[in-house]
C-alpha cells in the first residue's frame, strides 16, 4: 500500500515567479490593444462633442444670413439711401435698425452709401456708435458692391469687438443704393464649450485662430503665413495685430481633429490631452499585471486543492444523498401542486359561464345607451340646420312683407337645401348606426368649405369675427363623403365660434391647407382659450364638453372624430403656440374631377 503524506507538498513558487517573467510579455500587446480601442473611443466621443459645436455655430451664423437682404427692401431704409441728407428718413432708419437689432438679437446691424459712409445704425445713440465711419476698406462692403454676398470675420475698428460680417447691396434696379450690413457677435459661442479638458480652436482661411477656448491661443497663427495672407490682413485689419504671432501648442501633447466649414473657409478642431488617452491605457495594464498576479495565485491554489480531492469525493457522496431526498419531496410538492390546478380549472370554468351570462346582460344594456346616443347625435347634427331654416324663414317673411319676392324666393330654396341636407344627415347617422361601409369619393374641398361658412356666416358677422384663408387658387380634391365632409366642417366652425364667444375683440379665425406627401391638411385655427389639458385628452370621448348643458351635448367632436376615421382621414387636437385652439383634418388626396354620388347623399 502506498505511503499517505498528510500534508501536501508546498507548491513551487520559484517555478511560478519564473511562469511570471515569461509571461510578462504579454502586457506589450495588451497595451498596443488599449491605446487603439481607447483611441477609438475618445476620438468618437471628440467627433460627437465637434459635430455638436458645428452645428450651433453654423446655426447661429445661418439665423442672420439672409436678413440683410430682406431688410435692404424696407422702405424706411431705402428713402434714407435715396435721400441722404434728410434728417428725419436717417433717424427713422437708426431707429428702425435698433428695433430689428433687439428683436434679431444681431449685435450691430448698419446702412452704408454706396462709399462706404455709415448713415444709419443701431448703435447711434452709443459712444461707439457707426454713424458717419467709412468702412469701404473691409472686403463685405466691396463684395456686396459687387453685387455678391459679403461674408468676412474681423475685429471691429470702432468697437473692438469679434464678429461676423453680413452684407448685402441695397439696389434700385441696376443702381446700387448702397449696402446694408449685420454683424453678428460670436464671443458666446466659446462659452458654450464650458470647462472641460478638451479645447476648442477655430481657424480662419488665413490659419489664425479667431475662436478658443484657450484665451492664450486668441489671434495667433497655427501655420507660417505668406506675403499674400500678410498683405490681406494688412489691408483688411481682422485682427488686432498685422504680425500674429506663432501659436505655442505641442502638438505631441494633443490628439487633434479638424472639421472643415466650406461655407465661411473656417477649420474647427478639437484637441484632446493625450493624458485622457494614456491614463486609461494605464489603468488596462495595471489591469492585466493584476490579472496576471491573480492567475500565478490561483496557480498556487490550484497545488494547495489536491490535498482537499479526497475530502470532496465524500462530501459530493453525502450531497448526491441529499439531493436525492429534495426529488423526492419535490415530487410530493408538485403532486400536491397538480391537485390544486385542477380544481382551479373547475373554479374557472364556473367562472366563464358567469361571464358569458353577464356578457349577455351587458349586450342588452349597450343597445339601450346606443338608442339614447343616436338621439342625442340626430338633436346635435339637426340643431344647426333647423336654426338657419328659423332664421332663412324669417328673413323671407320680412323680404315679402317688403315685396321683395325674388330676395325671398332666394331664401326660400336655401330652406329647401337645408331640408335636403337635414334628409342627408338622418339618412347618415342611419347609415352610421348599421356601420355600412361606403365606397370613397372624389369631393373638392374649397367648395364644402365654402358652404359650410355660409351656413355660419350671420353668426360669424354677429359676433365680428374675421376670417383669415389661405387656400391656394387649384381645387384640392379629396378622398370624403360629400355631406360627410360639410358635416365636420360645419360642426368644427360652430365649436370655433363658441370657442370665440368667449374672448373679447379682436376674434380672429384662420383657415389654411397644405399639401402632403399622403393627401392634404386643413388646419382650423382661432385665438380663443384653446384646449385644457383634460380637453386634449378627452375631446373625442362622446358626451364630454366643456359647455353648460344648455350650449351643448358634447358630441360634435366625437362625432367629427367617428366620420374622419371612417372616411380614412384623421382629426388632430393641439393648441397653436400663439395661443387658441388649431385642428387639422387628415385627408387623403383624390384624383381630379372624379365625383360619383355617395349612397349617404340619398334620402333613404
Amino acid at each position: 500500500m502506498p505511503t499517505v503524506h498528510p500534508h501536501p507538498r508546498r507548491p513551487r513558487w520559484r517555478s511560478l515567479a519564473v511562469l511570471a517573467l515569461l509571461l510578462t510579455p504579454l502586457l506589450w500587446p495588451l497595451q498596443q490593444l488599449a491605446e487603439r480601442y481607447y483611441s477609438g473611443v475618445l476620438v468618437e466621443q471628440n467627433r460627437q462633442t465637434l459635430d455638436l459645436y458645428v452645428a450651433n455655430l453654423l446655426g447661429t451664423l445661418r439665423r442672420y444670413e439672409v436678413l440683410p437682404p430682406i431688410l435692404g427692401d424696407l422702405p424706411a431704409l431705402r428713402l434714407a439711401l435715396q435721400q441722404p441728407t434728410e434728417r428725419t428718413l436717417l433717424e427713422n432708419a437708426n431707429r428702425l435698425l435698433d428695433q430689428v437689432r433687439g428683436q434679431t438679437g444681431a449685435d450691430v446691424i448698419y446702412l452704408m452709401d454706396p462709399n462706404g459712409k455709415t448713415l444709419a445704425a443701431s448703435n447711434w445713440e452709443q459712444a461707439d456708435s457707426f454713424v458717419d465711419r467709412n468702412f469701404a476698406f473691409r472686403p463685405y462692403f466691396r463684395e456686396a458692391i459687387a453685387g455678391r454676398p459679403g461674408r468676412f470675420f474681423g475685429l471691429g475698428t470702432t468697437s473692438g469687438k469679434r464678429g461676423y460680417y453680413f452684407a448685402a447691396a441695397v439696389r434700385d434696379g441696376e443702381r446700387n443704393l448702397g449696402a446694408l450690413v449685420v454683424k453678428v457677435d460670436l464671443d458666446h459661442t466659446e462659452t458654450l464649450w464650458g470647462n472641460t479638458p478638451e479645447q476648442l480652436l477655430v481657424t480662419d482661411a488665413n490659419g489664425v485662430v479667431i475662436l478658443t477656448s484657450n484665451s492664450q491661443w486668441r489671434f495667433t497663427a497655427s501655420r507660417p503665413l505668406d506675403a499674400a495672407e500678410r498683405a490681406a490682413i494688412a489691408a483688411n485689419l481682422p485682427y488686432p495685430t498685422q504680425a500674429p504671432p506663432p501659436i505655442k501648442l505641442d502638438a505631441q501633447n494633443w490628439i487633434r481633429q479638424d472639421r472643415e466649414l466650406k461655407e465661411t473657409g473656417w477649420t474647427v478642431s478639437i484637441l484632446a490631452p493625450r493624458s485622457l488617452l494614456d491614463r486609461p491605457v494605464r489603468t488596462a495594464l495595471v489591469a492585466g499585471g493584476g490579472m496576471l498576479l491573480l492567475l500565478m495565485l490561483l496557480l498556487g491554489l490550484l497545488m494547495q486543492r489536491r490535498r482537499h480531492y479526497l475530502e470532496r469525493i465524500a462530501l459530493d457522496s453525502q450531497a448526491r444523498q441529499q439531493l436525492e431526498q429534495r426529488v423526492l419531496e419535490r415530487t410530493l410538492d408538485l403532486e400536491r401542486l397538480n391537485s390544486r390546478l385542477k380544481q382551479e380549472v373547475l373554479e374557472r370554468e364556473q367562472a366563464q359561464q358567469e361571464l358569458v351570462q353577464a356578457q349577455d346582460e351587458l349586450v342588452q344594456a349597450s343597445k339601450l345607451s346606443a338608442l339614447g346616443t343616436m338621439s342625442a347625435s340626430i338633436s346635435h347634427e339637426l340643431n344647426q340646420p333647423l336654426a338657419a331654416i328659423r332664421s332663412y324663414a324669417d328673413n323671407a317673411g320680412v323680404l315679402l312683407d317688403h315685396q321683395r319676392g325674388d330676395e325671398a324666393r332666394a331664401n326660400l330654396k336655401l330652406i329647401s337645401k337645408l331640408t335636403e341636407r337635414m334628409a342627408s344627415i338622418i339618412a347618415h347617422l342611419r347609415a352610421f348606426a348599421r356601420r355600412d361601409r361606403h365606397a370613397p369619393e372624389s369631393v373638392a374641398l374649397q367648395p364644402a368649405i365654402d358652404d359650410a361658412l355660409a351656413l355660419l356666416a350671420k353668426r360669424r358677422q354677429a359676433m365680428q369675427v374675421e376670417l383669415t384663408r389661405d387656400l391656394p387658387d387649384a381645387t384640392l380634391w379629396v378622398q370624403a363623403g360629400e355631406t360627410r365632409l360639410r358635416q365636420v366642417l360645419g360642426n368644427l366652425l360652430a365649436n370655433a365660434l363658441d370657442a370665440l364667444s368667449e374672448v373679447p375683440q379682436p376674434r380672429r379665425l384662420w383657415l389654411s391647407a397644405e399639401l402632403t406627401a399622403e393627401g392634404v391638411d386643413l388646419h382650423l385655427r382661432d385665438n380663443g382659450p384653446g384646449f385644457s389639458q383634460e380637453a386634449l385628452q378627452r375631446a373625442r370621448e362622446p358626451f364630454f364638453t366643456t359647455k353648460t348643458s344648455a350650449q351643448g351635448l358634447g358630441l360634435g367632436l366625437a362625432i367629427c372624430d367617428t366620420l374622419m376615421r371612417a372616411l380614412g382621414g384623421e382629426l388632430l387636437f393641439a393648441n397653436h403656440p400663439d395661443g387658441g385652439a388649431q385642428l387639422t383634418l387628415r385627408l387623403r388626396a383624390a384624383d381630379q374631377g372624379i365625383k360619383t354620388q355617395s349612397p349617404e347623399d340619398f334620402v333613404v
